[in-house]
């Protein structure tokens, strides 16, 4: 993989905007190997996507930073430029459904995701053999249900003690609390059933046989304190009929799961993803 810096910038639409990002990289011999944008009418905001060849410039990544941040001020940008090379520390986290989390790493264990992973946290023992074949240190985290306070402190030391960029929720099956949802803005990422809302809670792949439905699908988003309401990164859909019964859509759903929630992934690690209020706006 070449390397390359990832321009990544949201700000209020003007006239300008590509013309002044493009020339400030020409202007310095930049290459730009990718380039994308959007312009939404209804929020009045402007999204842009460059990737620079890194051998093309004369600077640092950080000289490049410092280069830009006059631009950026002037036109009100929300704004980062990252490194290609440098791995995002992902960690993740699981309960006792294995079929995410074994998605995921083997997914990493091929090259098909480029990131580190420090560690996986689980509330149960179950995945631990599955996890160190991987050669990835597992940490197990009991809950007591009756004061779950002492898991999230812990599951939060953890995180932090990695310095991890991200965390996924391979099908972790709590509920974190707004101080952890709000200490890592979109950098937890989720997936979940699309069922949502009309079949909650328990067995919703039988809930919805019982409706006869025709469509099931899994939405992978970021985590905020509002439950399963954050930003959507990505969502992967198939049809079923009548003839499917409730094993057999679970088998399916797991396969949705599994392919939004690593596609929202890669996604997210190639810096394809940016969030403006509650929606995102994603170049894939």
């Amino acid at each position: 993989m070449e390397r390359s810096y990832r321009l990544v910038l949201s700000c209020p639409d003007r006239v300008g905007i590509v013309s002044m990002v493009s020339n400030f990289i020409s202007s310095h011999g930049g290459s730009i190997t990718d380039a994308n944008q959007h312009s939404d009418p209804v929020s009045g905001y402007f999204f842009m996507r460059v990737e620079i060849n890194a051998s093309s410039l004369p600077f640092s990544l950080e000289r490049l930073r410092e280069a830009f941040d006059p631009i950026a001020n002037s036109f009100a940008m929300e704004w980062s430029i990252t490194d290609s090379m440098q791995p995002k520390k992902v960690i993740l986290m699981a309960s006792r459904e294995s079929h995410c989390l074994a998605d995921l790493l083997y997914r990493y264990h091929s090259n098909e995701l480029f990131c580190e992973i420090p560690c996986v946290i689980s509330n149960h023992e179950d995945l631990r053999s599955m996890v160190e074949w991987h050669g990835i240190p597992y940490f197990c985290v009991p809950v007591d249900p009756e004061n779950k306070q002492p898991h999230f402190e812990r599951v939060d030391a953890l995180i932090r003690e990695h310095d991890a960029d991200t965390v996924v929720l391979a099908r972790y099956m709590q509920i974190l609390p707004t101080e952890v949802c709000d200490r890592y803005p979109h950098k937890i990422i989720n997936i979940h059933h699309s069922f949502l809302p009309s079949f909650a809670g328990a067995r919703p792949y039988h809930q919805a046989y019982d409706r006869g439905v025709k469509l099931i699908g899994a939405t992978c988003h970021y985590v905020t304190p509002e439950l399963d309401a954050g930003p959507i990164i990505d969502q992967e859909v198939t049809r079923v009929s009548h003839r499917h019964l409730p094993e057999e859509m679970v088998r399916l759903g797991r396969d949705v799961e599994k392919l939004a929630l690593a596609r929202g992934l890669r996604w997210h690690l190639e810096d394809r993803v940016l969030v403006h209020g509650n929606k995102t706006v994603v170049f894939s």
